[in-house]
């Protein structure tokens, strides 16, 4: 049985989801006639390429393409421009966050939990400065415990329980919910934060670099202290025409590198030449100690933007690491503080399993089971 769908939802379906005709010709090979109208697609063929595109599929049999805009503000900009149309990906990162933060805020309020005074704390007329020593007493920010870290691994894991034990529900990701075939892609975006008082979330795109995951990390809790959500394409070399995203990374990069601290271990010649021993020291990356020694004045623009681009090229061609043990995998991508909440939620009978499996991306109790028993918290229902 063949479908009537126009073809220039085919065209935009396929597009929305970044994908070419030759990406799709082997499992669609007649997809070049149907875009054209020459011929139709099954039912079954259909629903095959919505699947592929990530299309739910009745957006296929609309008239036009539907408006998806983004639920939250999007600040990400190329030059001036503001960065466009959101992929399937992105879109559903964020509606996911969206229900996780949902389901938080409500238990939260039962648990009677307190408010969490620190979101929009801060103002943009409040010197960055001012801002990111109140954020480094907050979150207990110690440099030399981060100096003391062997790795940036252990000091990116030290920054998320921080910002944890603050109330923070902090996601790491590099996929989309649980599917590893779907992965993010840190050129449309780094993070994003939703502001709440009750559930503040942070969300961090796991494909980039550790390094850089810090500084997100950063920027992305800077947007709670102003109490704004944001869409952000955190980078310490952006010059954004949007002066929250600004105020941000100038917020981040003063928590994490203090510009009176740098001043006193920069050399009075050659600064460049201690950007690696000061990224291990501050355990970031070597692009926000290159923005930092620019801010500190010890290089001119030119000189800091050819060694950014030098070292960005580097940074790009280094292979990610691989594998990693499930349920630390699970815990990080969905927040311990939401995931302990919602395990112990659903073992007490408050939220129901089909639901719990949903939010966090599983499909058996025996996963559910060891995910809590890993976490310690089976005994501790089972006793109370």
């Amino acid at each position: 049985m063949r479908v009537e769908v126009k073809p220039e939802m085919l065209r935009w379906a396929r597009k929305r989801a970044g994908r070419s005709l030759s990406d799709l010709r082997k499992p669609f090979p007649r997809l070049e006639s149907w875009e054209r109208g020459e011929t139709r697609p099954t039912l079954k063929q259909l629903e095959a390429f919505a699947k592929a595109v990530f299309a739910p599929i009745g957006y296929l049999f609309l008239p036009e393409p539907p408006e998806e805009p983004i639920p939250i503000p999007d600040l990400r900009t190329i030059g001036s421009e503001p960065l466009g149309q959101a992929s399937p990906d992105l879109l559903e990162v964020i509606y996911l966050c969206q229900r996780r933060q949902a389901w938080y805020r409500d238990y939260a309020r039962l648990a009677g939990e307190e408010l969490r005074r620190f979101v929009g704390s801060a103002r943009l007329e409040e010197p960055v400065e001012r801002a990111a020593e109140e954020m480094r007493r907050e979150l207990d920010f110690d440099l030399e415990a981060r100096r003391a870290c062997p790795t940036w691994t252990e000091a990116l894991r030290q920054f998320i329980k921080q910002a944890d034990d603050l109330g923070v529900l902090v996601m790491i990701s590099g996929v989309v919910g649980s599917n590893n075939r779907r992965k993010l892609n840190p050129r449309e975006f780094r993070g994003f934060a939703l502001a709440d008082d009750l559930a503040p979330l942070v969300f961090i795109n796991g494909a980039d670099t550790k390094a850089a995951q810090m500084f997100t990390l950063a920027h992305e809790l800077a947007h709670l202290w102003l109490g704004q959500s944001a869409l952000s394409d955190a980078s310490p070399d952006s010059a954004s025409i949007h002066r929250i995203e600004r105020w941000c990374n100038q917020a981040a990069a003063e928590l994490l590198v203090p510009l009176g601290v740098l001043r006193g271990l920069l050399p009075r010649k050659e600064p460049l030449a201690e950007v690696q021993s000061l990224a291990r020291r501050f355990k970031v990356s070597t692009l926000v100690i290159l923005r930092r020694i620019f801010d500190a004045g010890r290089i001119p623009r030119a000189a800091f933007e050819e060694a950014y681009e030098q070292e960005l090229n580097q940074l790009q061609r280094r292979p990610k690491p691989k594998g990693g043990d499930f349920y630390l995998t699970k815990e990080a991508r969905a927040s311990r503080r939401f995931v302990r909440a919602l395990v112990v939620s659903t073992l007490e009978g408050q939220t129901l399993y089909r639901e719990t499996f949903r939010l966090l991306g599983i499909k058996k109790e025996r996963t559910f089971f060891e995910l809590g028993r890993r976490l310690g918290i089976s005994a501790d229902v089972l006793s109370a």
